[in-house]
């Protein structure tokens, strides 16, 4: 499963709406909506319980901030009910509420010297069968985190993880959890997947004498879990969660996962995030094409694609021109569950710490750049940290091809002494 992309994570359905969750190759066989259930919003909420009576439904709960509400309906009649409730002037949409998934592909010592993604000495690593495997890589295809805690490490700075959640017994990431909410169909918010403990580690761990540090190492961590212990999600409970984060003091949100198709509530919490001064970013997804993913396509988003050891486009990658940067998501170190969950016992990654490949880890890496940049004179405004990350970015091959700005280097996102050009 070193491919779990989390799109291969199954319909982690994140069917979140749609939301692929930055799953593999065979996402297209999965489901793609939730069952028993769509999302609708009236232009004109006082015929609101008229209209829906008038189908044999009932008033559904708010979703976030959008206005849009989650309405129950017959297994079997979501399309047309979706359909019909459309062609009323009195709804403004009706639209599906997609699966989505998390996006990672593949797959206590220090591990530090393995995170090239931090600080690259010209090695790389693989893991097959268990086996760790050092081989001679580019000295400069990282992002030069380390030069960047020279000027700051992002205290104080809250970056929420919309995700399978954050394990509570892994100390170098638990600790920095200061929030924690439940939006998905798990009974508990514990992550049994291993997921979002990964992405989590990957922002903002805290290594001592072991195990790995997170790129923006003195960031807290706002754990929404908005998919649940079988790696599925939805619109709906994405939605949720952005307006969570929000409302919790988020910076920034990271959200590595993703639906094929778009959706206006989607849109409508994404947007509503940015104005409100939130940085947000998401995987660009794990298809290997030009296709575009969502949240990550949307304009208020910052879309991340997946590089290498070798600054190369990851060949499981999604690329293209609404690709706005990229950063490294092939073989990346960072903390799992101590306690046994779905990916691991799937793909035999281990307890504690490991490899995980995908955009679902370039994501996060981008994450804690904006989380740094945000600590610096220049986070005054999202406008500005967006503006920090993406001038900065080196402008590595594929640069106006397969993103526009480059591959992200924190140490030049906050103004600091950098020693590659």
């Amino acid at each position: 499963m070193k491919r779990v992309v989390f799109a291969s994570l199954a319909t982690v359905v994140v069917g979140l709406g749609a939301i692929t969750v930055a799953v593999p190759g065979n996402a297209a066989t999965e489901p793609q909506q939730v069952t028993g259930q769509i999302i609708v919003k009236f232009r004109d909420n006082g015929a609101a319980l008229g209209l829906l009576r008038q189908q044999g439904l009932s008033e559904g709960a708010g979703i976030g901030s959008t206005g849009a509400h989650l309405i129950k309906v017959p297994a079997g009649k979501e399309s047309q009910l979706i359909e019909s409730l459309s062609r009323n002037p009195a709804v403004e949409y009706a639209e599906p509420d997609a699966l989505v998934t998390a996006a990672a592909d593949e797959p206590d010592p220090d591990y530090f010297p393995r995170q090239y993604a931090l600080q690259n000495e010209g090695q790389s690593f693989t893991d097959t069968n268990n086996t760790l495997t050092v081989a001679a890589g580019k000295a400069d295809a990282d992002v030069d985190a380390v030069e960047a805690w020279g000027v700051t490490t992002g205290d104080g700075i809250r970056v929420a993880v919309l995700d399978t959640g954050v394990a509570s017994d892994n100390a170098d990431i638990s600790p920095k959890v200061v929030a924690r909410a439940n939006f998905s169909t798990a009974v508990t918010g514990e992550d049994n997947y291993g997921h979002g403990t990964h992405v989590a580690g990957i922002i903002a761990a805290t290594k001592d004498t072991t195990g790995v540090s997170g790129v923006c190492p003195g960031c807290s961590i706002l754990d929404g879990k908005v998919i649940n212990d079988s790696g599925s999600g939805s619109t709906s409970a994405i939605v949720n969660g952005i307006n969570w984060a929000v409302e919790n003091g988020a910076k920034v949100i990271n959200m590595s996962l993703g639906q094929r198709t778009p959706s206006q509530a989607l849109e409508a919490a994404v947007n509503d995030a940015w104005n409100k001064g939130v940085v947000i970013v998401a995987a660009a997804g794990n298809a290997g094409t030009p296709d575009q993913f969502y949240p990550a396509a949307y304009p208020n988003v910052i879309a991340v694609a997946a590089t290498d050891n070798s600054d190369a486009k990851a060949s499981f990658s999604t690329y293209g021109n609404w690709v706005d940067v990229a950063a490294p998501g092939v073989n990346v170190y960072s903390t799992f569950p101590k306690h046994p969950f779905v990916i691991g016992s799937s793909s035999g990654r281990s307890m504690g710490y490991d490899i995980a490949s995908g955009t679902s880890m370039a994501s996060p890496v981008v994450a804690g750049v904006a989380g740094l940049v945000w600590s610096t004179p220049a986070g005054t405004a999202n406008t500005s940290v967006r503006a920090s990350v993406e001038s900065t970015a080196d402008k590595i091959d594929g640069t106006g091809t397969n993103w526009v700005h480059g591959r992200v280097n924190a140490c030049k996102a906050v103004a600091g002494v950098c020693d590659q050009p």
